[in-house]
């Protein structure tokens, strides 16, 4: 009789444990590799879609975040932690997040935001058919959309200089992409490395009296530290353009980009989408169609140059300052 009672007990017990859990709202636990604007608007993206989407943070699904502080070993630490806390969803924003979080996270839904070149980067097989549990939204670039703009506004410029850390996926693979589209037109790409922040003024100091523009890609490492190439090239007369339009209002003259807040929307999309029952290796891989033209007429006068009318027209921002 008393082992009967015990046994009618523990049930009751596993019952309301195992319907505790099933109230409880799932967890998205979001890591990115470093704060700056762009990938901070990944991030505000994705929680927005969410919330549109009918998981309200606090109420409907649990958000945790964590940033790596542009360290690699740190988000390989958050990786194996929230690998650790068995999410329902894991999102990497930037490459080298997503590639610390694919490491570690062998059966737990992964969506990856802000990553150039995927497949380069080994966390899907292809586009189309992303396969096991990854999948999410590439911004790679149109780097020949952005040597247009670049002769569009400086046809005489013949060499290009670029800061880039050679220890980053993503960049590596733009700037190889980069330097033979530039090649094609018979255009220089003078390259200087930056393996971490405090390397970028330094770099970009470099580049000085060899290449008439300095082009960046999104470089996490190198965009993080933005200012620092902007102020070499006020000091030395060298045009800064850039791949990230949020680098504009912060001293570059122009870039055509994305708006990462609608790459972050894509992204909470697509992780909506899981938390409803998808599988990862169900959705292809997304990518970004949309462009806009930013510029920065003061700031080009800082370094040098003044914009072309028509340029400036064109724009769907031009920054005041």
């Amino acid at each position: 009789m008393v082992r009967t009672a015990l046994t009618a007990l523990c049930l009751l017990m596993a019952f309301a444990t195992g319907a505790q859990a099933q109230n409880q709202p799932p967890v998205v636990a979001i890591t990115q590799i470093v704060e700056h604007p762009a990938l901070d608007a990944v991030h505000q993206g994705i929680r927005d879609e969410l919330a549109e989407q009918g998981y309200k943070p606090g109420e409907s699904v649990e958000l945790m975040f964590e940033s790596a502080q542009g360290n690699a070993a740190i988000a390989s630490q958050i990786a194996r932690k929230f690998v650790g806390e068995q999410p329902d969803v894991i999102v990497a924003i930037a490459t080298p997040s997503a590639q610390t979080a694919a490491a570690a996270a062998r059966d737990i839904p992964l969506v990856f935001s802000a990553v150039t070149d995927p497949v380069e980067a080994r966390l899907v097989e292809s586009l189309e058919i992303p396969g096991a549990n990854i999948t999410g939204v590439t911004d790679m670039l149109p780097l020949e959309k952005h040597i247009d703009l670049l002769q569009r506004v400086m046809p005489e410029a013949k060499r290009i200089g670029t800061v880039y850390n050679p220890g980053e996926a993503n960049a590596v693979a733009l700037v190889n992409q980069l330097e033979k589209r530039l090649a094609k037109r018979d255009l220089e790409l003078v390259k200087a490395a930056a393996t971490k922040t405090s390397e970028v003024l330094g770099a970009a100091r470099s580049l000085v009296g060899k290449v008439d523009a300095i082009y960046l890609t999104t470089d996490n490492t190198v965009i993080s530290a933005v200012e620092a190439v902007i102020s070499v090239g006020e000091r030395a007369d060298i045009p800064v353009f850039a791949a990230d339009t949020a680098t504009v209002a912060r001293g570059a003259v122009a870039a055509l980009g994305f708006d990462y807040y609608d790459v972050g929307r894509q992204t909470g999309a697509m992780v909506a989408r899981i938390l409803s029952g998808t599988a990862p290796a169900d959705i292809p891989v997304e990518t970004v169609e949309e462009l806009s033209l930013f510029v920065n007429p003061a700031a080009a006068e800082r370094m040098g140059i003044t914009l072309p009318a028509a340029v400036v027209e064109d724009a769907a921002e031009v920054v005041s300052e």
